[in-house]
């Protein structure tokens, strides 16, 4: 159960002037620019060891009109960024949202390539799921552990606090100073790893601690029909922002959206990148047949395989897809610990992965004929995918039996374009924030919304975007939010 304490019961133990509760890419993005306008800050992490959702991410963060891509001429901008966001959440999340985001994490990448070093890669071997470009920005070691760890070190130097091993196990409050609310944020309770409890009074708190992914009661409750499917996120994302809202009398928005995945390993639980699809690769199921458009999503995807017998499919390609799985370093360790199959004919897929053989067959020459036989420029099958001779799939094969996953949920905390967390009437609660899988984010209502990134796009954004509302309250300046 969530708890919510008035300051004026306990002892404060210190003070500063913002808690950070969440020490991943949200956070830490958060507190390094807070340090960098002189704001004191403590950054609380459940962990011992700073990893999070973050580290289990792909790290690749969308943007649309950064330095280097530029660079590379890709004529993109942030109102194509925006009409991609809103076109794949069916226009349900908050333009406004979404402009301010949009905006945020351009300037906050650009910012830690020019300030704190970070060498950013714009991946354009393929393009994710619903973006118009190549705006995928990755460090060179491709991985969410890579981005985890020069944030982390970004931190160090810059002199962020980050407190290791220390739980946030409440929120302190007290009477609000504004004309908005009953109540406003006063601190944090924190338990220690020895079981100690210590209270922090700060005039700001920013959760950046994600979801509820974790919190299996919450998944059955908001998520149904994936409650038995497998968690790919963070054992820490128990939902506590969102009791904690709750708790205050706060507002949440769209809690039935996460991000889901239509391709882990099975057993292995290593992820498989989704380029395999988007460039030919297809999904069948323990029929050997295809289930729908892989094209539309890897988030959707998961739903889509979670209903197929034995909540399973085969990822099916060919050498080339392999070799472009080859440069992702998961799609390495699963290709080393023998998740991936290969075979010289369609016969043999079949016998080593145990599907019918006919049915295989059918499949893989039905694809061929659509891409051969239909001379239009765009020749659909019955899912409305599009299949081009130039990437028919060839012997020999390849294949990796996939489960689905859930990664984190999507919805969370409503916010206004100042990262305020919102009560019920619309208005603020005083000196409270939410970032990340913390806040509600631009990805609608569904798993259907997510577009490829959007994670960490709220991560990034949203945490920058808390800092600034923060460093402005402080130095007495306008915190702009509609």
């Amino acid at each position: 159960m969530a708890e919510i304490i008035d300051i004026g019961d306990i002892t404060v133990d210190i003070s500063t002037q913002c808690v950070v509760v969440g020490a991943g890419a949200c956070g830490l993005v958060a507190s390094l620019k807070l340090a960098e306008q002189g704001i004191e800050t403590l950054v609380f992490e459940r962990d011992t060891r700073a990893r999070g959702s973050t580290s289990m991410s792909s790290g690749f963060i969308p943007a649309a009109g950064t330095r280097v891509q530029k660079a590379l001429g890709i004529n993109d901008s942030a109102s194509k960024f925006h009409d991609d966001i809103q076109r794949k959440a069916n226009n349900e999340a908050d333009p406004a949202l979404v402009d301010r985001v949009v905006a945020a994490v351009r300037e906050t990448l650009d910012w830690l390539e020019q300030r704190h070093g970070f060498r950013w890669q714009v991946l354009e071997e393929f393009l994710y799921p619903g973006h118009s470009f190549h705006r995928m920005h990755a460090l060179p070691g491709k991985t969410g552990e890579a981005l985890q760890q020069q944030l982390l070190a970004s931190s160090e130097s810059a002199g962020v606090s980050v407190v290791p091993g220390t739980r946030v196990v409440a929120l302190l409050t007290e009477a609000a100073t504004s004309q908005e609310g009953d109540k406003c944020v006063a601190g944090v309770a924190v338990e220690r790893l020895d079981g100690s409890v210590e209270y922090v009074r700060a005039d700001n708190v920013i959760l950046a601690c994600n979801g509820y992914g974790a919190n299996r009661q919450l998944v059955e409750k908001y998520i149904p029909q994936m409650a038995a499917a497998l968690y790919y996120g963070h054992d820490g994302n128990t939902g506590d922002a969102l009791l904690w809202g709750d708790a205050l009398g706060a507002s949440s928005c769209h809690l039935g959206a996460y991000q889901g995945h239509g391709s882990v390993a099975a057993r292995h639980n290593i992820l498989i990148t989704w380029a395999l699809m988007m460039e030919g690769g297809i999904q069948v199921n323990a029929r050997g047949v295809r289930f729908s458009n892989e094209h539309a999503g890897y988030s959707e995807q998961a739903e889509h395989v979670q209903t197929q017998p034995g909540n399973v499919a085969w990822n099916i390609y060919d050498e080339r897809l392999h070799q472009l799985g080859l440069g992702f370093p998961d799609y390495q360790t699963a290709f080393k610990a023998g998740a991936i199959k290969t075979a010289s004919t369609v016969e043999e897929l079949a016998t080593i992965n145990e599907l019918p053989e006919a049915a295989l067959v059918k499949t893989l020459k039905a694809i061929d004929k659509i891409a051969e036989g239909n001379k239009d420029p765009q020749p659909l099958d019955e899912f409305g995918r599009y299949f081009s001779v130039e990437k028919r799939l060839k012997p020999p094969y390849y294949s990796v039996k996939v489960s689905a996953a859930v990664f984190h949920t999507q919805g969370g905390l409503k916010i206004n374009t100042a990262a305020e967390v919102l009560n019920k009437k619309n208005q603020r609660i005083e000196g409270l924030y939410a970032a990340g899988g913390a806040a509600v984010g631009v990805s609608g209502s569904s798993v259907a919304g997510y577009l490829s990134g959007n994670g960490l796009l709220t991560a990034v954004g949203l945490g920058a975007i808390a800092a600034d509302s923060v460093v402005a309250r402080v130095k007495g300046g306008n915190v702009v939010a509609n």
